[in-house]
């Protein structure tokens, strides 16, 4: 594919703000920005993305000014790359306890102005996160866990509510190998074996799928596919470790002309094979929140096999590939224009929390008051992510509190709690947690585990390390204590 000038304008200019720094790798800074270029071309994204992609880091790294981007490349591509820098700065301040305490609100603000003002900045940071994921082995053993984590716990899910499943599998597997490399690779094993065992029974069935879709003159392509490791260790986590309970370790997928071939295609796999009891899905009447579409199924097969089929049309299986990336020449006018002349546009149910992203930040342009709390971006399901004071990241469940979060740090430190600092100020442990939240906890050794702290938590891992903390103990800090009575002598 032949670069367009503008394209080979911006790799020079980056080449030359970036000449004389190099990468943690050893290789020339240019090889990461030239990465992000190709992510961002595989999901076919527009020029003026390419070219910011291209940029993404020359702001903020080196002496090449917006005002210059502006000048050779115009509006629209300086307007993402400063939103880039912005999303950059934000997290950042979020991180860094110095910066975050003086300036909470306005970095939050400027992470929202970031991607409500054009979506395509998080597309960026998220090829940009991929591609540092792939290149993390050259990192310190503490910063590859560090930055797995907050793949796997924020990035990760924010692909998955883009519907981007290829980016979300591949950050996902690369994040937890670093996260937990000895389940990976026991997982990785598992998954080989199982599919080794499984191939000549997959085989037969295709040829037999196939067979009868020629038969009624259904026009397809058919083809296996394997779960992923993350994607297994939840689904174990979930089933007790149950190997024997997960369905769809592999799966054919077929993939046809329209949806009418879709509910054909599965009347005649029920015809060939039983079909399980609850494992019909019929997320194509019924689309996932992130709008993914298709049609699965568990089957029973002659030899008393179990597979899974998954059924979609070739416009539902790219976009279950690329998600909002695959879609973004229909909603490209409506992310870029628009917003600068403060006119949001609706878009699909599904990308909803975009619309209420454009929304905010055009209030905030307009400099009208915000509510942050009342913003209803559901982008971790029931999840919050609070950070401790040196940036680790901790997931903890909505409504999490002070305890919760330091037994998750250790039992040690939840067992010495005296306080707690967040965001810099000190506040009771009854405090519900709030995302983004930096937290600090205080404590003392001659603190002890309370009985009445089992009303402050809400998580079961705290609740199991208090509990263990309180067995030997019999006084109930709720009840007046008794003075304890000498021992008699005898």
């Amino acid at each position: 594919m032949t670069d367009s000038p503008k394209v080979e304008k911006a790799i020079a200019m980056a080449k030359k703000a970036h000449d004389g720094q190099f990468r943690k790798t050893g290789e020339p800074y240019i090889v990461h920005p030239l990465a992000v270029k190709k992510i961002l071309e595989e999901w076919g994204m527009d020029e003026d993305t390419i070219i910011a992609g291209i940029l993404h880091d020359t702001v903020e790294d080196t002496e090449l000014t917006l005002e210059d981007i502006k000048q050779e490349f115009g509006d629209s591509v300086a307007f993402l790359v400063d939103g880039v820098t912005k999303l950059s700065t934000a997290r950042n301040g979020m991180r860094d306890i110095d910066t975050y305490l003086p300036a909470t609100r306005d970095n939050f603000l400027r992470l929202m102005i970031a991607l409500g003002d054009d979506i395509r900045v998080l597309i960026i940071k998220l090829a940009d996160r991929l591609h540092n994921l792939r290149t993390l082995s050259a990192l310190p053993p503490d910063k590859q866990k560090k930055i797995a984590k907050e793949s796997l716990e924020v990035f990760a899910p924010l692909a998955d509510r883009l519907n981007m499943g290829r980016l979300r599998v591949e950050m996902a597997d690369l994040a937890f190998k670093y996260v937990d490399p000895r389940r990976y690779e026991e997982l990785k094993a598992l998954i080989a074996k199982y599919n080794k065992s499984a191939e000549k029974s997959l085989a037969r069935v295709e040829e037999e799928v196939g067979k009868a879709l020629k038969k009624e003159k259904i026009n397809y392509e058919i083809s296996g596919r394997v779960k992923s490791v993350y994607s297994l260790h939840k689904k174990l986590a979930k089933h007790n470790q149950n190997i024997n309970e997960i369905y769809d370790l592999t799966a054919l997928r077929i993939i046809v002309d329209d949806i009418t071939d879709c509910y054909l295609t599965l009347g005649i796999i029920h015809s060939l094979y039983t079909p399980m009891n609850g494992r019909i899905k019929d997320y194509i009447a019924m689309p996932k929140q992130n709008g993914y579409q298709s049609l699965h199924t568990t089957v029973i097969t002659k030899d008393k096999k179990v597979v899974e089929f998954q059924i979609r049309t070739k416009e539902m299986h790219e976009y279950a590939e690329r998600g909002l990336a695959a879609s973004f020449y229909y909603n490209e006018q409506k992310l870029t224009e628009n917003y600068k002349k403060g006119k949001i546009e609706h878009l699909p149910t599904n990308l909803l929390w975009i619309t209420e992203l454009q929304t905010t930040a055009a209030r905030l342009r307009e400099g009208k008051k915000v509510d942050l709390k009342k913003l209803k971006i559901n982008l971790f399901a029931d999840k919050i992510f609070v950070y401790t004071p040196k940036g680790d990241i901790i997931d903890l469940p909505k409504g999490a509190l002070p305890l919760d979060f330091a037994y998750r740090l250790h039992s040690e430190i939840g067992d010495h709690v005296v306080g707690v600092k967040i965001n810099g100020k000190m506040s009771n442990l009854n405090t519900k947690l709030e995302q983004g939240d930096i937290v600090e906890i205080l404590t003392s050794k001659n603190q002890t585990p309370k009985r009445s702290w089992l009303d402050r938590i809400i998580t079961p891992h705290a609740r199991t390390k208090l509990l263990h903390a309180l067995r030997p103990s019999t006084i109930d800090d709720n009840q007046p204590h008794k003075k304890k009575r000498k021992p008699r002598k005898v």
